[in-house]
């Protein structure tokens, strides 16, 4: 009798079959205090998600840290903002690794997404920040937004300054093709705002089989795999379970906590769906941008997705950044 892909599994949960298929999971919370039950490896932030996290009153003496020191190592407000707001950034990091014994994601400010050298120099301060706090930048990856700027910013990073990055904002192959040339530690592709995007233009209900954010992972997976670039690939803004179990197999998954319950409640199999020997069947041939600019954003736009996407993300990344900067500078002015 065949085995039934969707029988009850009594002793281990989904979240278990999920990490034997060799996937790493990782957290996509500011939550810290809710992380601990799911034992991800690693953690995920964004300017949103610390954005709700630092309105909860259980994590004010954060808040308050990031406030004094912003008020204690500059003069005038605008910059005692920018201190303390990065010093907040790093305080959640800190107290995630608590947690997590792997890495934690600490995202540059998105309103740099076009600003290569600005970039640079935020990433290089928060990493200062860190191991002022005694945390090694190994622990570290900074999160940059996927645009040709942010591509060559983490570049230098990784060559120059041997700080490990997290390309963000991801939504297209040109850009996933840039970024393991430049070498960066890790990508997040966009699983679910890629659906999204195909879902509101054409009124389609996709599933696994056909879901464009899963088909572009998989050509991704099986780009890198044959030929061998290092860059690890983490899906993110998953929409369902089906997303999931799609792509077991793959090097590390960032989930939210709702997703992470659902797996944790569920006693579902996963099966291992991506493996390297197909990879080297199914791979494309060798392509490269990162050396030529102007063939990377005339690509890039021909992907209507990934711009109207890519615009998005930066724009609601700036926004929530505006407010937490805005908080920070009520709470210094009081």
């Amino acid at each position: 009798m065949e085995p039934d892909s969707k029988k009850q599994n009594t002793g281990k949960t989904s979240l278990d079959n999920l990490k034997e298929t060799g996937t790493i999971v990782v957290a996509d919370t500011g939550d810290f205090e809710e992380i601990e039950k799911y034992s991800p490896q690693d953690a995920t932030t964004n300017p949103t998600l610390l954005l709700a996290a630092s309105k909860k009153e259980s994590y004010q003496p954060l808040m308050n840290t990031a406030i004094e020191y912003g008020k204690k190592n500059g003069s005038l407000l605008g910059e005692q903002v920018d201190i303390a707001m990065d010093k907040l950034f790093v305080e959640f990091g800190r107290s995630i690794l608590n947690i997590v014994p792997g890495r934690v994601s600490t995202e540059v400010d998105a309103r740099l997404s076009f600003n290569r050298k600005a970039t640079v120099t935020k990433a290089i301060n928060l990493i200062d920040l860190y191991e002022k706090e005694g945390v090694s930048k190994d622990r570290v990856l900074i999160k940059i937004g996927a645009t040709w700027e942010g591509i060559q910013a983490a570049k230098e990073l990784e060559s120059d300054h041997g700080i490990h990055t997290n390309l963000t904002l991801l939504f297209s192959f040109v850009q996933a093709v840039a970024c393991a040339e430049a070498g960066v530690t890790l990508i997040s592709p966009f699983i679910g705002r890629i659906m999204d995007f195909f879902k509101e233009k054409t009124g389609k209900t996709y599933t696994a089989n056909d879901d464009p954010g899963v088909l572009l992972v998989k050509r991704i997976y099986y780009y890198y795999k044959k030929h061998g670039y290092n860059t690890t690939i983490m899906g993110a803004s998953f929409r369902n379970i089906d997303e999931i179990k799609a792509l077991a197999g793959l090097d590390h998954v960032t989930l939210s906590l709702n997703l992470l319950d659902k797996l944790l409640s569920s006693k579902e199999e996963i099966p291992k769906q991506l493996n390297l020997k197909t990879a080297k069947d199914k791979g494309e041939s060798k392509i490269s941008f990162i050396n030529n600019e102007s063939k990377f954003r005339y690509d890039f736009n021909e992907d209507e997705a990934a711009v109207i996407k890519m615009a998005e993300g930066i724009r609601k990344f700036a926004k929530d950044a505006d407010m937490l900067q805005n908080l920070i500078e009520k709470k210094l002015s009081e």
